[in-house]
C-alpha cells in the first residue's frame, strides 16, 4: 500500500475557493487510485467534527492551529510561512515513514528540521509568492495592507530561491511557473489544477444573463468586478449577475445603483451550478498573472459562452475554449456578440477538457513521480 503525507495550509471542505479545490479533489483523486492519504491542516480553529466527504478519503486527519503572533510579521520568514509551524507536525511525520507534499510554499517553514533522507519531500507549487504577494500590492487600496503584502513578496523572494532544490519534485500549475522553476533549480512537472469536474454539461442554446462570481475579499476580484460594473453601465440592455458570499457594504451599494446588474449569494455547490447553467456567458477577469483560475474550469464544464483576459489562464488550450479580450474594449464587444449568438460549443470541449484536463489523469501523474521507485 502507497502512503503519502499532505500537508495543508487550510481544511480542504468544502472546497469553495481556488488553491483548496485543487488540494480537495487532488486528495479524492490520489485516494480513489489507491494511495493512503495522511492529512495534515493547519487552521484557525479545530473542527468540532470531520466532513464524511474528509473522512472518506484520508487515513488519517491532523490539525494543527495557526499561530497568532503579530511579532512573527517582523521575521525573515514570509509570515503566511511562519504562522503555520508545529512541532507536534514533526513528531506526526516521523511516526510514519512515508513521501511528502507540501501543499504551497506557505507549510513549508518546518522544512529545515526534516533530513532529507528520512522523507522524499515534494512540493504543490500554488503560486509564485513573490508575483502573487506583489500584484495584491498593486491591486489594494488599503496603504497598511500595501505595504505588509509588498513587504511579504520581498521576504519570498529570497525563501523561494533557498527552498525550491530542496524538494525532488516542484508540481507546477501554469506553464509559466513550470518555465521559472525548471530554470532554476531543475526539478519542475506541470500537473495542471485539480478541479473536481468529470463531464461537460449538455444545456440549451441560450441562458439568461451573464455571470461574474467570485470571493470579492481579494483585492484583484474587488477590481475586476469594479471594471465589470463600470461596463455593464454601459450596456444596460443585458443583465448582470454577480454571485458571491463574501460582498462588501460598499460592493452591495454600488450593485443597487445600477439597474440591469443584481448581486446573488453562491453559499452551495449546487447553487453555483446552477447560476453557471443558467448563465448565458462568464466574464472572467484578473489583474493577477499566476497561472489558470480554477473558476475558468467550472464555467467551461457547466456554462456556455466565457469571456476572458489574458491572466485567467496561460494554457494556450483552454484559451481556445474562451472568447479573448486583451483590453475591456474587446470584453465589452465580445459580450454583445456571444449575447445575440447560440451556444454549440459542447461537443468541442467534451472531446478536448475531458481528454487533457480529468482528475484522475493528473493523479496518475503525480503518483508515477512520487512513487517512481
Amino acid at each position: 500500500m502507497k502512503e503519502l503525507h499532505l500537508i495543508s495550509f487550510n481544511y480542504p471542505y468544502p472546497p469553495s475557493y481556488g488553491g483548496i479545490i485543487d488540494v480537495y479533489y487532488k486528495i479524492k483523486a490520489l485516494s480513489d487510485l489507491g494511495i493512503k492519504i495522511h492529512l495534515h491542516c493547519f487552521i484557525d480553529q479545530i473542527p468540532d467534527k470531520i466532513d464524511p466527504e474528509v473522512k472518506e478519503i484520508t487515513e488519517n486527519i491532523f490539525f494543527y492551529k495557526k499561530k497568532k503572533n503579530p511579532l512573527l510579521y517582523f521575521s525573515q520568514t514570509p509570515f503566511a510561512a511562519a504562522i503555520r509551524d508545529s512541532q507536534t507536525l514533526l513528531t506526526n511525520l516521523e511516526k510514519i515513514k512515508a513521501p511528502v507534499l507540501f501543499e504551497g510554499l506557505q507549510t513549508t517553514s518546518i522544512i529545515r528540521f526534516l533530513r532529507k533522507n528520512d522523507h522524499k519531500l515534494y512540493l504543490r507549487y500554488h503560486n509564485n509568492e513573490t508575483e502573487y504577494y506583489k500584484g495584491l500590492s498593486l491591486s489594494e487600496k488599503n496603504i497598511f495592507k500595501k505595504i505588509i503584502y509588498r513587504i511579504e513578496s520581498l521576504k519570498y523572494t529570497g525563501y523561494q530561491k533557498k527552498l525550491l532544490k530542496r524538494f525532488e519534485t516542484v508540481f507546477c500549475l501554469s506553464e509559466k511557473e513550470y518555465k521559472e522553476v525548471e530554470d532554476y533549480s531543475g526539478n519542475a512537472q506541470l500537473i495542471h489544477l485539480f478541479h473536481g469536474n468529470q463531464t461537460v454539461k449538455q444545456l440549451d442554446k441560450k441562458g439568461n444573463y451573464f455571470l461574474f462570481h467570485g470571493d470579492l475579499t481579494t483585492a484583484d476580484n474587488k477590481r475586476a468586478l469594479n471594471e465589470t460594473i463600470d461596463l455593464f453601465k454601459t450596456l444596460p440592455q443585458y443583465k448582470l449577475v454577480v454571485a458571491s458570499d463574501r460582498a462588501s457594504e460598499d460592493i452591495k451599494r454600488k450593485i443597487s445603483e445600477v439597474k440591469n446588474i443584481s448581486l446573488t449569494p453562491i453559499q452551495t455547490t449546487e447553487k453555483l451550478h446552477d447560476l453557471l447553467e443558467n448563465a448565458h456567458g462568464n466574464i472572467l477577469i484578473s489583474y493577477q498573472n499566476s497561472g489558470t483560475k480554477v473558476k475558468l474550469f467550472n464555467t467551461l464544464y457547466n456554462s456556455r459562452f466565457v469571456i476572458i483576459n489574458g491572466n485567467i489562464t496561460d494554457d494556450s488550450v483552454l484559451t481556445d475554449l474562451c472568447l479573448y479580450g486583451a483590453d475591456m474594449n474587446e470584453i465589452r464587444q465580445h459580450i454583445i456578440t456571444s449575447a445575440e449568438k447560440d451556444y454549440h460549443d459542447t461537443e468541442n470541449r467534451k472531446k478536448i477538457l475531458e481528454n487533457t484536463h480529468s482528475d484522475i489523469a493528473k493523479a496518475e501523474e503525480m503518483i508515477k513521480v512520487i512513487f517512481k521507485n
